[in-house]
């Protein structure tokens, strides 16, 4: 591709999951044919299973995107000394990152890897990457955090209880006029009870840090599951995904929704507090003002169409508490099904809080629920017919010994038309369920 149609790619979550594999698929398009594409492990470097993190981030781009990748590795991870400034593989790490058309970057620790990046001279590259507009970098999650010129340490306020405090980023975004912090997950609600938006801060610790921050600067935020893209060729900045990009000054915010695109310049206007804070929706040709489809095709345009795993989850919920309702058994077993794989496709996502182990959890509950209703089905007919039966062939036994054989043939017909087949013996009746009948009885049931 051509070293000066570059594009820096800033997610704000979900970023090796099915919601991002059509961005994936344009951004692997715009480099053309065989691309470098390189993984930049650090901000997961320091976790014992990072090979499995890393492993599984190939494998996603290879079936999901068609993009072979290979990973240049946190060198300072496997001992003191080998990440060191001037040692052969921090050369080599160095150059994998500056000659690579396509760089990714994603979830872990955003002080981690400012550090390590420090450490490596990497944030010098990828600077270097983007004021010249080479290649495709795209960082998401914990790396996004890193791309501001101050950066929110998430693991040590959020898990560790710090103080909150900004660091010095690594701010490839000064290049381009834009003086902001970035903050993804920015609307994160997996604190249910608790407010866990702007990346696990919440409001409060989010307002005292904003004080912090000079004058003429904001915060930039981007939704889960949503992306902000730069064209650094042709200074265009687009949002793309399910949710909005904010830019937030004092507390007080514009969003930037789904489908938007913006001139960079407009972007410093915003930042800046110089533009006028409304941003139009995303609008397509044909729309007119009097479209009654407008909000929803701008709300929904540039998703990518994918549900995240929650949505999915829920969905087949609904759809299995209706198939059980209406004794539906193969529905429920097909909905059970579809969740499994829906779950495999999670799978390969990078970041451990998407919901996996609940969706897991879920899906066990639905088969434990099939289980029972599989086994109150096992029992059939005989479990129900039999205690309906038995008084009946008794009452037919008395019919025939008392003569009345008009009336003991009428049971039988009776019988037969709910499915049972009489035998009469010396010794009595016997009743078998007539099997052929009872397919003919489903398959109408299937049919109405």
């Amino acid at each position: 591709m051509n070293a000066g149609n570059g594009l820096l790619v800033l997610m704000g979550s979900g970023e090796t999951s099915p919601t991002m594999v059509t961005l994936h698929r344009e951004l692997a398009a715009h480099l053309g044919g065989d691309a470098d594409a390189v993984i930049l492990e650090t901000p997961y470097g320091f976790q014992v299973n990072r090979d499995d993190i890393s492993a599984r981030a190939r494998e996603y781009f290879r079936r999901s995107v068609g993009l072979s990748t290979a990973v240049a590795p946190d060198t300072h991870a496997d001992g003191p000394s080998a990440g060191a400034p001037g040692t052969g593989e921090a050369d080599k790490v160095r150059d994998l990152v500056r000659r690579a058309d396509w760089v990714f970057s994603g979830p872990g620790s955003p002080s981690y890897a400012l550090g390590r990046w420090h450490t490596l001279r990497l944030g010098e590259i990828l600077r270097e990457r983007v004021a010249r507009g080479h290649g495709v970098t795209v960082m998401a999650s914990a790396a996004a955090c890193t791309v501001g010129f101050a950066a929110l340490p998430v693991y040590e306020v959020y898990k560790a209880g710090h103080p909150p405090a900004w660091l010095t980023g690594l701010d490839l975004l000064g290049a381009l006029g834009l003086p902001v912090a970035v903050i993804p997950h920015y609307d994160n609600a997996e604190g249910g009870t608790h407010d866990t938006r702007f990346c696990y801060l919440g409001e409060p610790r989010l307002a005292a840090l904003e004080q912090e921050l000079p004058e003429g600067s904001a915060v930039l935020g981007i939704d889960e599951h949503t992306a902000v893209i730069v064209d650094l060729a042709t200074s265009l900045v687009r949002v793309w995904g399910r949710g909005v990009m904010t830019i937030r000054r004092r507390g007080a915010s514009v969003l930037v929704p789904g489908g938007t695109t913006l001139p960079l310049e407009q972007l410093r206007g915003l930042v800046a507090g110089t533009e006028p804070a409304v941003v139009p929706l995303p609008r397509r040709p044909a729309d007119t003002d009097a479209d009654a489809g407008v909000a929803h095709r701008a709300a929904t345009a540039g998703t990518g169409g994918a549900a995240t795993l929650q949505e999915a989850v829920a969905a087949a919920e609904l759809r299995f508490d209706s198939a059980q309702e209406a004794r539906d058994g193969g529905t429920m077993a097909e909905v059970a099904v579809e969740l499994e794989s829906v779950i495999a496709a999670w799978s390969a996502d990078m970041e451990e809080d998407q919901g996996g182990e609940w969706a897991r959890t879920v899906l066990h509950g639905m088969i434990r629920r099939l289980a029972q209703a599989a086994g109150r089905g096992l029992r059939e007919p005989e479990h129900t017919l039999g205690r309906i039966l038995v008084p009946l062939l008794g009452l037919r036994r008395r019919l025939r010994a008392d003569g009345a054989y008009d009336l003991a043939d009428e049971v039988r017909e009776a019988v037969a038309a709910g499915g049972v087949r009489l035998h009469d013996t010396a010794e009595g009746s016997e009743w078998r369920w007539d099997e052929e009948t009872d397919d003919q009885q489903t398959g109408s049931r299937s049919q109405a």
